[in-house]
């Protein structure tokens, strides 16, 4: 077989930035170009259709790579590009991705074009190309600026409207995309922020071709959940902190993106899970240099709030009190009618206080805020004092917080009298628990699962009590049924003398 030499591998930067204020996507355009960074230059229009291929078994997507052909202007005049991308598994709105463009006569793929790439070395027999099928297909417009900028670098601005279409599914695509062109990555930031001022937006972490394969699936605007990264261990403690927080922080950015598409009361939980990870996180390598440059959150102050509102209501809806319905109502028609009226109210508010989310994220102070964050998470790779990369000394520093977080735990479980003293003891279980997901590449398997354990069991058992008081309060300031309110009144002043409500709910 006739060897290629391997080319140069070029990289994609990338910045991308989801709109979840896009009414009305097709004045979208004209509202950037009347941002002072756009005044004055001319915009570039074009029409692109995109075919995805892989084979049946998405062997491309699980090498985190992607194959295309794309469509330049109309059907009648194509230009026909084919790409192939790889990228690392790094969870950020930031992508840095190889990426090998070519340009091609027809709708078909050629195997000559990914001569000289790392397909030769996925696929040397050939065998992979011929098992390619169509995924899906995307089709956009892109309105796009060439921004020069004072350090030097050229930066793409690249306005993407239309929808991803796979298995009789749509999706919109409503997004920017900031692409380096030359010069410093920092110049995307700096772009960003220009735009974040005045339009609100997201970081985003999913490409195209992640939300086409998702879609093919209908598995588009799922939860995220926690998933540590699998962390190398020749890392300093500024590295390993870059990892463990952008998976963290990538979690929370994941589910605010889906909270504008869908009602799942998932993604609630998770969006907060995620923000509780990031903010144990900062805490776990608070001792870092690094960590004293970590951007404030104030523009995010209402919409965590309005979260944790709306998590509540959905914790008393789907868990907390479908288990108190049959005490309560035993059989009797009226009882039965009121507690119904009881849960429309809940509905109700949580209805509101869901609307109250997303026009939280409809504030360009919450998108620039967010960005602040991953610039910043970009940023601690590239410190001046990155520290030894050595293993046993991670070990041992994993081991003593592990420890340390331990010790506090158990000594806020010496006093629990008040209520206010039991939550400190779930606050401490979850930074233990967090912690050890974390560091769990660094610890002893048996520090890490008996930690992890006791922290969730406690955990869980004061959230049970926690969430049961938080419905009765819920119910008693939304629902006039008296009969309702001292029922649930009862059942937590029960779970309090007895330690236990009664209760299962899964955490």
């Amino acid at each position: 077989m006739k060897s290629h030499p391997r080319t140069p591998a070029p990289q994609e930067v990338e910045l991308k930035l989801s709109l979840p204020s896009a009414a009305n996507p097709a004045e979208l355009a004209n509202r950037l170009g009347e941002l002072p960074l756009l005044a004055g230059r001319k915009a570039t229009r074009q029409l692109l259709h995109n075919i995805y291929f892989d084979t049946t078994d998405q062997h491309l997507r699980q090498q985190r790579a992607a194959l295309r052909l794309r469509r330049i202007g109309s059907a009648d005049n194509p230009q026909w590009v084919q790409t192939f991308k790889t990228s690392a598994s790094v969870e950020s709105a930031l992508s840095r991705r190889g990426e090998w463009e070519s340009t091609v006569l027809s709708a078909e793929l050629s195997l000559q074009a990914l001569q000289g790439t790392p397909w030769t070395d996925m696929d040397p027999g050939g065998c992979l190309f011929d098992g390619l099928v169509p995924c899906f297909v995307t089709d956009f417009e892109r309105t796009s600026w060439l921004l020069s900028r004072p350090d030097g670098s050229v930066v793409e601005l690249a306005l993407d409207i239309g929808h991803i279409e796979a298995n009789g599914r749509q999706a919109p695509i409503c997004e920017i995309e900031l692409e380096l062109k030359s010069g410093q990555a920092g110049a995307l930031f700096e772009v960003s922020h220009h735009i974040a001022i005045t339009l609100a937006v997201l970081p985003a972490n999913q490409s195209k071709a992640e939300r086409g394969f998702l879609l093919a699936q209908d598995g588009l605007n799922q939860p995220k959940r926690a998933n540590p990264p699998d962390v190398g261990q020749h890392l300093s403690k500024t590295e390993l902190a870059q990892q463990v927080l952008r998976e963290m922080f990538a979690q929370f950015t994941h589910n605010l993106n889906a909270l504008r598409n869908s009602d799942d009361p998932e993604l609630v939980h998770q969006a907060r899970v995620g923000w509780r990870r990031f903010k144990s996180g900062l805490r776990l390598f608070r001792k870092l240099p690094e960590m004293a440059d970590a951007p404030a959150w104030p523009e995010l102050a209402a919409l965590l709030s309005f979260l944790g509102e709306l998590r509540n209501l959905e914790v008393a809806l789907f868990e907390t009190l479908p288990p108190l319905a049959s005490g309560y109502c035993r059989g009797d028609e009226q009882r039965t009618r009121s507690w119904q009226e009881m849960l429309t109210s809940l509905r109700h508010a949580a209805s509101i206080q869901r609307k109250a989310v997303r026009y939280a994220l409809q504030e360009p102070g919450v998108g620039a805020n967010l960005l602040l964050i991953t610039e910043w998470l970009e940023n601690l790779s590239v410190s001046k004092n990155t520290g030894q990369r050595t293993t046993s000394l991670l070990r041992q520093w994993a081991k003593r917080r592990i420890l340390r977080l331990n010790q506090r735990l158990e000594r806020a479980q010496q006093v629990t009298d008040t209520l206010a003293q039991e939550h400190r003891v779930r606050i401490h279980a979850k930074r233990l628990r967090y912690g050890v997901q974390a560091l769990h590449n660094f610890l002893p398997g048996r520090i890490a699962d008996k930690s992890s354990g006791q922290a969730a069991i406690l955990q869980t058992t004061i959230g049970i009590r926690r969430d049961l008081l938080q419905a009765s309060v819920l119910v008693a300031t939304l629902e006039p049924n008296q009969g309702i309110v001292d029922y649930l009144r009862g059942i937590v002043v029960g779970s309090c003398m007895t330690g236990t409500s009664g209760v299962t709910v899964s955490k």
